[in-house]
């Protein structure tokens, strides 16, 4: 790959990497924030209604996992960060064909080619 072609694809990756990093610490905040009575303003020491409770939970582990997924991204960008600084960049770890720049344009973090993609175990 061409040294301008990689110092595009880097960009895109620190943007993409500052704007998951923004998605994430957003999550952890909502994760381990209030409660629904306490932010409506709710303070009273009343029960809320079992239904809330679990609507409660399931927003909780909802996001939690959306932040899990957000972290692995994380990760495969850094990884592919390296792979540009490493001259390796656009070269599937697999098979070590080169991966399409248009499945570049579209996950910029891909370190497969979309064969060996297809052999990998979904998430």
């Amino acid at each position: 790959m061409k040294k301008t072609e990689a110092k595009e694809f880097k960009s895109m990756l620190v943007t993409l990497r500052a704007r998951l990093r923004g998605d994430v610490s957003a999550l952890a905040d909502a994760a381990l924030g209030m409660t629904r009575s306490e932010s409506s303003g709710d303070l009273s020491r009343m029960p809320i209604h079992m239904a809330d409770m679990g609507t409660d939970a399931f927003e909780q582990e909802f996001t939690l996992s959306l932040m899990e997924h957000d972290g692995t991204t994380l990760d495969q960008i850094e990884a592919a960060l390296e792979r540009i600084e490493g001259g390796l960049y656009g070269v599937c770890i697999e098979c070590q064909a080169k991966i399409p720049k248009t499945r570049l344009q579209v996950l910029p973090q891909t370190p497969h080619c979309v064969k060996c993609a297809e052999k990998q175990p979904s998430r």
